[in-house]
């Protein structure tokens, strides 16, 4: 299998460096040795290595020595009403690497109905001219229909793309149908790509917009209103059981609730193929702020889904995130500046959606969970880095430190102590939605692709030095359990002789049944227009005229005693 190659960008000139004396943590063990790099690869790895002159040593004595991060959610392109993120491919990778994230996977969002490999051509394009550090793409299907199937064929096969996304939200827009949904998913499993989602209920929300908007609410407040925790988990638990339906690998962005990761943790417990991703916003703060005087401030949290108000969700995701039951860590990065976001001063469903993350991405993980004793140094190395490697079919190239891959390293002071602020960050927007929060943990060296690119304070990047990275399908730590599962779940009728008893005819009745009216638009074409329906309110029947009773003598009233339905006077019909 061959993947398009890049074009041509400036390159790095990857350093000759040993760094000594720190303790290198993987996902699954800590050890202490020196590791040699060259030419952007790890070459040796030990104690008391022989390396040529010349080389310079980093020194990370007292500190950990762990992969480089991996952001496996970022969306520095696509635009919203028009406009382009406030911070792109240059922006967005530089800040990454300041905070010890050394590759991302940005989402390609094509206009619904237009080709998805000119999508991909065009976000190629623009990353390799802009982006500081190595990426990879994941594909959204903004709508699908049969004539999709060759361009996802030819993505995975010949572009390296393995993951695809698909909206329960956004309607009239992005927003896939029940059905639609089970037959991408169908595609992908045979594929071997790894369905994604957005999960919110879209109808839900379309009508609780029209309802705020209609009583008066028009700030930002009004978007976590009309998006309440319950279409998120309600509609988590259907992208689940679709996925288990056609037995495809789920993996559901943006977990934002607890009782959305809950639904996650219990079917994982049962056995699904699901994995979670909260991200640096739900693990590092809620959506107390949407209540804010401040417009401005309470605009940079809108986002889908939105943050929860509940302060304990922060806490909640943390939990689920140390024991397993959640599984990466991703910062859905996609910032718009004040400016962006005033165009919605004066109605929140035009506010674009978006918030900052991909550089306090890890030091938020480390403060929330290792530095208060939910998770160790090898835990944080896997939902930061390694798992999602090992989703999506990039280990252990990168999430790993081992001889042959690639040299993405993080140095990393679990000492050091730093307070988040929009005057020292690496962003170009002017807020923080994490204004304020101190956190320990920090990196103290950044190498990408074997070249110092943080060191000392000073970051050291390169426009344009980023690399494309393709993902082959089928990843094993995906489609291991997937393959089983489709060896076991094969339909088998069962052996019985042919029925030879009576059949009731029923021909005459399904004939005579007037079909059930409609308002769901046009009937489908072909068929055949029904005539117009009798009016069962009008008969032929009449009492005008001569009865066969009429020498009958009659009462101009009678009294009716108890009868059915109760008492009352029937007046005579003479």
């Amino acid at each position: 299998m061959s993947f398009t190659g890049k074009k041509t960008t400036p390159r790095l000139a990857s350093d000759r460096l040993i760094i000594k004396g720190g303790k290198i943590v993987n996902d699954d063990q800590s050890f202490y040795a020196d590791i040699y790099v060259e030419d952007g690869t790890i070459r040796q790895i030990g104690e008391n290595l022989v390396v040529p002159g010349g080389v310079k040593t980093v020194e990370a004595y007292g500190h950990i020595v762990i992969p480089g991060g991996i952001d496996a959610n970022t969306c520095l392109h696509a635009p919203q009403l028009g406009m382009h993120p406030a911070d792109d491919w240059y922006h967005g990778t530089k800040a990454g690497l300041a905070g010890g994230t050394t590759m991302i996977i940005d989402h390609v969002v094509p206009e619904p109905g237009a080709s998805l490999l000119g999508a991909f051509d065009q976000w190629r394009d623009i990353a390799d001219k802009r982006s500081c550090c190595d990426y990879s793409l994941h594909m959204d299907i903004t709508r699908w229909h049969d004539g999709l199937f060759e361009e996802v064929e030819s993505l995975v096969k010949d572009k390296g793309i393995n993951s695809f996304l698909v909206y329960m939200a956004y309607k009239d827009k992005f927003q896939s149908s029940d059905s639609q949904m089970y037959e991408v998913f169908g595609v992908l499993r045979d594929l071997g790509a790894l369905a994604q989602v957005h999960a919110e209920n879209g109808d839900i929300i379309e009508e609780e917009k029209k309802r705020l908007l209609e009583a008066g609410i028009t700030g930002p407040e009004g978007h976590v209103l009309s998006h309440p925790e319950e279409v998120e988990t309600e509609a988590v638990y259907r992208a689940i059981t679709i996925a288990k339906q056609a037995n495809c690998p789920l993996y559901v962005t943006k977990v934002m609730s607890k009782s959305a990761a809950d639904v996650i943790a219990k079917a994982r417990k049962k056995g699904m193929v699901v994995y979670g991703e909260p991200i640096t916003a739900s693990l590092g703060t809620d959506g107390s702020h949407y209540w804010s005087k401040d417009w401005a401030k309470a605009a940079a949290l809108v986002m889908s889904p939105p943050l929860s108000p509940d302060p304990s969700t922060p806490q909640h995701l943390t939990c689920l995130l140390s024991c397993g039951d959640l599984q990466v860590t991703s910062s859905a990065h996609s910032t718009f500046s004040t400016a962006q976001k005033a165009v919605g001063k004066d109605n929140f469903t035009l506010i674009p959606e978006g918030t900052n993350g991909v550089e306090e991405r890890m030091s938020v993980v480390w403060d929330k969970a290792v530095a208060t004793g939910k998770m160790d140094e090898n835990e944080f190395v896997a939902v930061t880095s390694t798992t999602a490697a090992k989703l999506f079919n990039l280990y252990p190239r990168k999430g790993r430190i081992a001889v042959g891959s690639d040299a993405d390293l993080v140095i990393w002071n679990p000492k050091e102590t730093r307070t988040i602020s929009s005057q020292s960050h690496c962003l170009t927007v002017e807020r923080n939605i994490l204004e304020g929060l101190e956190l320990r943990g920090a990196p103290l060296v950044v190498i990408s692709q074997g070249r110092v690119v943080l060191e000392e304070g000073k970051l050291n990047v390169l426009e344009g030095s980023g690399r494309f990275i393709p993902r082959k399908a089928f990843p094993d730590f995906v489609y291991k359990r997937i393959k089983a599962r489709c060896r076991m779940a094969e339909a088998q009728g069962v052996p019985r002789g042919n029925y030879d008893g009576p059949v009731h005819d029923v021909i005459s009745m399904t004939k005579s049944v007037p079909p059930t009216p409609t308002t769901r638009g046009p009937q489908c074409p072909g068929k055949t227009p029904q005539g117009p329906a009798r009016n069962l309110h009008q008969s032929g029947f009449t009492l005008s005229g001569n009865q066969i009773d009429d020498h009958i003598p009659r009462r101009s009233t009678q009294r009716i005693v108890a009868p059915p339905g109760g008492r009352s006077n029937i007046t005579s019909l003479s």
